[in-house]
């Protein structure tokens, strides 16, 4: 979770929402890493998660991820990204913060381990939720003082 943490405050940096993912594979190594890219590329669709699947499964030439692959991610994934993880079949999914309001692994669906699927993707317990929740929160605060000071919209 350090490494999704890591790209995390990359995506911060950059004005992106800090989100961030990484592959790890069945023998421990890093297989690929992303953060949110929403506002650099003008996709709503280039969330971390489905970036670093991109990413992992382009440079090896896979159109899934090995087996026994972990997918770790600062936030719990929203629909489209459970959606990307199942096709892409890691073996296990690991986030930090739960999303009350999109997230699809728990709070408002379960998409990953639903079995009516072909594929269910372990869930596995919450890793540093709230030092996740924190930068997400510390974000969102300071994108909201902008606003309130005259700084723009969102």
């Amino acid at each position: 979770m350090e490494l999704a943490l890591a790209e995390a405050e990359r995506a911060a940096g950059m004005g992106e929402v800090p989100v961030g993912a990484v592959i790890i594979g069945p023998d421990g190594r890093l297989l690929a890493r992303a953060h949110n890219e929403t506002e650099l590329r003008k996709d709503p669709t280039a969330h971390a998660e489905r970036l670093a699947i991109e990413r992992a499964c382009r440079h090896s030439g896979w159109t899934r991820l090995p087996e026994g692959s972990l997918l770790a991610v600062t936030l719990e994934p929203c629909a489209m990204c459970a959606g990307a993880i199942v096709l892409a079949r890691p073996s296990a999914l690991v986030f930090g913060a739960l999303d009350p309001k999109a997230g699809a692994c728990g709070s408002l669906r379960n998409v990953v381990e639903d079995p009516r699927l072909n594929h269910r993707v372990v869930l596995l317990p919450a890793r540093q939720a709230e030092a996740c929740g924190a930068m997400l929160t510390s974000f969102f605060r300071a994108r909201r003082g902008r606003v309130e000071d005259g700084g723009g919209s969102l």
